[in-house]
């Protein structure tokens, strides 16, 4: 990265705030391909001048693999811990690029003393596009067709279909939708930490039957707005040998390719 990112505190040593705090996430701070989706996103901030911190050192995960395996004891271990860190920092709005972290944040951190406004980085990006101070080219997307997966915990959790959608029009591409999209979506395998084992035995694993969905329309790329999604769709394409054909990316990286950044 050409520019530093500050934590929050170094904000507070400051006496200042950021206007959002990024909460990157496991996949995104760990994870090789999901870190791509953090610097895309940054680097979009960083460019049309949002101020923004992270937590660093002091993030921790937010539970919701402990949660969803059905370990509620440590889902709240964890939660009480960055609750009493976001709480210190007085952090009153949230950004982050995972579904998963955005619906525990969100939906699961109120009944424990989390109170905070928690917005997933599509929602995030149209508000600033819808604000003016977020400008998207078409640029190399133009007329190429793309699909949309759904994430389980950003559309049918949380109702949010239109924030992705809205960014993709807005390149120009042709976005072909899928038979089990939006309120029908069908879920990639990878929700209620099944990402961290192995799939019990069947006929076909789910994240085989989605692509293979996906890839029924010939798209140049199959677009996610999540980290889990974006793995578990990549193995799709590779098990079918399309990875030299069809891309797997976050939304957040499409813009900022298309911004060239």
């Amino acid at each position: 990265m050409d520019f530093n990112i500050k934590t929050m505190a170094e904000y507070a040593a400051e006496g200042k705030a950021p206007e959002v705090l990024f909460w990157v996430g496991c996949a995104g701070s760990f994870d090789d391909r999901a870190k791509k989706i953090t610097k895309a996103f940054c680097k979009i901030l960083n460019k049309i001048g949002v101020e923004f911190a992270v937590l660093g050192q002091e993030e921790s995960c937010t539970g919701d693999p402990a949660k969803r395996a059905g370990n509620e004891f440590v889902f709240q271990m964890m939660a009480l811990t960055n609750i009493e860190v976001l709480n210190a920092y007085e952090v009153k709005k949230i950004v982050t690029a995972c579904p998963h972290c955005f619906n525990t944040l969100k939906n699961e951190y109120p009944s424990l003393g989390g109170h905070f406004d928690v917005v997933h980085h599509t929602q995030f990006l149209k508000t600033l596009m819808e604000e003016g101070r977020l400008k998207i080219e078409g640029g190399a997307f133009k007329g190429k067709k793309i699909t949309f997966h759904d994430p389980c915990y950003l559309g049918r959790a949380n109702d949010e279909y239109e924030a992705p959608r809205m960014l993709l029009e807005k390149l120009d591409a042709e976005l072909v939708e899928m038979k089990r999209c939006k309120t029908n979506g069908l879920c990639c395998g990878a929700g209620g930490a099944q990402m961290f084992k192995e799939p019990e035995k069947g006929n076909k694993d789910i994240n085989i039957e989605r692509t293979e969905e996906a890839l029924s329309f010939e798209p140049k790329v199959i677009a996610t707005g999540c980290p889990f999604c974006n793995t578990m769709m990549t193995d799709g394409v590779k098990h079918f040998n399309k990875n030299t054909e069809v891309a797997v990316k976050d939304i957040v990286e499409l813009l900022a390719e298309a911004d060239d950044l």
